[in-house]
């Protein structure tokens, strides 16, 4: 989990080509991950490293394609660049000092991605020029390549950056448990996960559990009766999607009853509007087009879920023949017209930049979205039930 991108903040370093980017990349992170060459458009695809940024915690750093690439393949190298671009928590701006390119940065100064710039190749210009930079950019940082103070300059201050325009995720048990909560986690052996390992929203609500001092036990749904008889006094049951309807009719009406995926649009995304999109279903045209995002790219198999149980199921549900379309990791469609409605996975894997991207765009085209958590409790008829734990 330790390299995961969603437990992550990922900072993208951009700026144009030849810059110093990847130079800045290989302080930042004190290795040579990336290639480091004079001739400009050396980097061509993003190059990702996990780090540790003191006193901040884990972040994704991605170096990228260099803009204003005039080569045959630059316009290939910028589509990448502008997908990097999406998952963004926050930017480095990296201008030269020699060819500032004022206009460009413009455009990501304003954005609502928060943005450190930083001034390179200072070493090249008269005093005088690189005075002037500083003083049209008050709070630049300089940039020396052979000047490691300057690294840690920078480090300290993306860390102030983060931590003051970066919210942080909410943590997924608030509000529904308190110390000393008895919390049961219906969790069935995914035949996607690794052999001997848990899925990672099953982990990440364990943690949550211990995080938040209740006592957690687990159960496969097959042994559910029986963990039901000996835990007396349940105050919330956390399920796996794909065994809702299974668990509902066994789990009395009066113990709450949610799923990791629902708590992980509660965490990450915009809960009452995936909320009323998994409630629309019904009202959806014969051949209607469907959007599966998935944000791992696991091996399929015949119990996927969203490849196959979920399709199964709306079929079966609605007497319809949807058609799916379907999206792995980061892939995202270009144009969004044909859509009827967008299903996202819990998005564990992926980050909160990320899916808030996904969710802005949806939403500016009208396609509804809901993810696989409310879409299966919709399928098992519980999904009034799990509203409720939120009301």
């Amino acid at each position: 989990m330790k390299n995961n991108q969603a437990v992550r903040r990922t900072v993208v370093i951009i700026g144009e080509i030849n810059s110093g980017k990847s130079t800045l990349f290989n302080a930042l992170t004190g290795q040579n991950n990336a290639i480091v060459s004079e001739k400009a458009g050396t980097t061509t695809d993003p190059v990702k490293k996990a780090m540790e940024l003191i006193p901040y915690g884990p972040i994704m750093l991605t170096d990228t394609a260099g803009f204003s690439d005039g080569s045959e393949i630059g316009e290939l190298r910028m589509q990448k660049t502008k997908k990097a671009l999406r998952n963004a928590d926050a930017l480095i701006y990296i201008m030269n000092a020699a060819e500032p390119a004022h206009e460009a940065y413009k455009e990501f100064s304003g954005g609502k991605t928060p943005c450190l710039l930083v001034i390179s190749k200072c070493g090249s210009v008269d005093i005088h020029v690189l005075e002037d930079l500083k003083k049209r950019y008050a709070g630049a940082y300089e940039f020396c390549g052979n000047d490691p103070d300057s690294a840690n300059g920078i480090r300290v201050a993306l860390s102030k950056l983060l931590t003051d325009s970066v919210p942080k995720e909410r943590p997924l048990l608030e509000g529904l448990v308190k110390p000393g909560s008895t919390v049961l986690l219906v969790t069935p052996i995914d035949s996607a996960a690794p052999a001997g390992r848990l899925i990672l929203p099953q982990v990440q609500v364990i943690r949550a559990c211990l995080d938040a001092g209740t006592f957690c036990a687990l159960t496969l749904p097959e042994n559910l009766e029986d963990s039901l008889t000996k835990l007396k006094n349940l105050d919330l049951v956390i399920t796996d999607s794909q065994a809702f309807s299974a668990v509902a009719s066994m789990v009395p009406e009066h113990i709450p009853l949610t799923s990791f995926s629902i708590l992980l649009a509660r965490q990450k995304g915009d809960f009452v509007r995936m909320l009323e999109a998994a409630q629309v279903i019904n009202a959806l045209d014969d051949n209607a087009c469907i959007l599966v995002l998935e944000g791992c790219t696991h091996n399929r198999t015949h119990e996927d879920i969203g490849r196959v149980k979920i399709p199964d199921m709306l079929r079966r549900k609605t007497g319809k023949n949807f058609n799916f379309e379907f999206k792995s990791g980061s892939d995202f469609p270009e144009s969004l017209e044909k859509y009827s409605l967008a299903v996202q996975c819990g998005g564990c894997m992926l980050s909160s930049a990320e899916l808030s991207n996904r969710m802005a765009l949806l939403e500016e085209s009208g396609v509804p979205l809901t993810n696989y958590g409310m879409l299966l409790a919709w399928g098992s008829g519980a999904l009034n039930r799990c509203k409720a734990l939120f009301d």
